[in-house]
């Protein structure tokens, strides 16, 4: 009984040769021994190429159309114990099947020059370093151009010639044989490392890479605003790239210390302000070292625990993704009233004659509808 090649690699009948393509790379990457090492994947894995050969074949396939099965009963794959996929890996198989280096279509060589790696240094800074914004001289470890060979990695006088091994192409190619046939694969030239050329009388002092690690410093300007896990860019201060290559970027991540006072909320910031029961009484003006300067602040009397005072502008700068400042958050001040745990028999004694000229000898409580009485006749209301 002819096998269901179509039903094998999950197609129809009547798909075309790309759809055949696509289903069976889709299979081959998930079954391929270097993916999945289980011997049930492994024989799959044979089953599907086996269809895929077939069915890629318009002569085979033609067959199979008809009723018949092409490979009879010995197909599927090289059996007797021999290693069915021939060495290949399975980037091996990919090239061969869809012609990323096979059949001679080569990429040709790399250029020796490369964009450089960006490169990440974090800082630290206080709150108000934040606030301000800084401009900081900062010491890195990073690759910087030969100044012997400006980049060219060669020794003065010499050039680069033509690598012998690939000819110039970068790549050298190999024939293998498996059970899917001729199998041409490319690699990179491993004396040219992929380049086309080598140089037979290097740079001394930078070996031929072009570049050098050196320390050096920079000025980095942090702009007003950022915050905690924020990130600067700096162009072009990273990393040169291999052959004198452009260099990459750096950046800044800010690492925010915390502040005895302030507590941060974006652009906002909070605090919170002890004051004496008295001063919550009767009010007062008290001096505040904000962020930004010494705040007056107005306490109105009869503040009330936990109140919660907004100094509108006088937070942070909010920095926006473009780099721009626009405006200031806001500082919330929390006051926090201290009750005295300890008094002498003149203060007891006046605050009981305060209590009686208010009438508040007794503790009274509030209802739902803001209606107070004694505590008694309270929990007398409720039986």
């Amino acid at each position: 009984m002819a096998r269901d090649y179509y039903g094998t690699l999950g197609v129809r009948q009547d798909a075309t040769s790309e759809e055949i393509k696509r289903a069976y790379r889709k299979l081959a990457r998930e079954l391929h021994p270097d993916v999945n090492p289980d011997e049930a994947a492994q024989a799959r894995f044979r089953e599907v190429t086996a269809a895929y050969e077939v069915l890629s074949d318009p002569q085979k396939r033609k067959i199979v159309d008809m009723g018949g099965d092409p490979l009879g009963n010995g197909g599927g794959g090289g059996g007797g114990g021999r290693d069915p996929f021939g060495g290949f890996g399975l980037g091996d198989i990919m090239d061969a099947f869809f012609g990323a280096a096979g059949g001679g279509g080569g990429r040709g060589p790399r250029s020796r020059v490369q964009p450089g790696s960006d490169a990440l240094l974090r800082i630290q800074m206080t709150l108000e370093e934040c606030a301000n914004g800084i401009s900081r001289e900062i010491a890195v470890e990073t690759a910087i151009l030969c100044d012997l060979c400006r980049g060219s990695g060669c020794a003065d006088g010499s050039s680069p010639t033509t690598c012998d091994t690939c000819g110039g192409r970068g790549e050298v190619q190999s024939v293998q044989r498996s059970f899917l046939g001729q199998v041409v694969t490319a690699r990179a030239c491993p004396t040219c490392r992929g380049l086309g050329e080598v140089i037979p009388d290097p740079c001394r002092q930078c070996a031929g890479e072009g570049r050098v690690r050196a320390r050096r410093t920079i000025t980095a300007k942090i702009p007003p605003g950022v915050a905690d896990g924020m990130r600067v860019r700096l162009s072009g201060q990273g990393e040169v790239g291999p052959g004198g290559g452009p260099s990459g970027d750096l950046y800044i991540e800010v690492e925010e210390l915390p502040h005895s006072t302030f507590e941060r909320e974006g652009a906002d910031l909070h605090c919170t302000l002890r004051v004496p029961m008295t001063t919550a009484v009767l009010g007062a003006v008290l001096p505040l070292e904000a962020i930004d300067g010494r705040i007056e602040l107005e306490l109105e009397p009869g503040t009330q625990p936990e109140a919660e005072l907004v100094l509108t502008g006088r937070g942070l700068p909010r920095l926006r993704s473009t780099g721009r400042v626009d405006g200031r958050g806001d500082l919330h001040v929390h006051i926090e009233v201290e009750i005295p745990t300890r008094l002498d028999a003149r203060q007891t004694e006046l605050l009981r004659e305060l209590a009686t000229l208010r009438g508040e000898e007794q503790h009274t409580l509030a209802n739902a509808t803001g209606r107070s009485g004694g505590l008694f006749s309270r929990l007398r209301s409720r039986r």
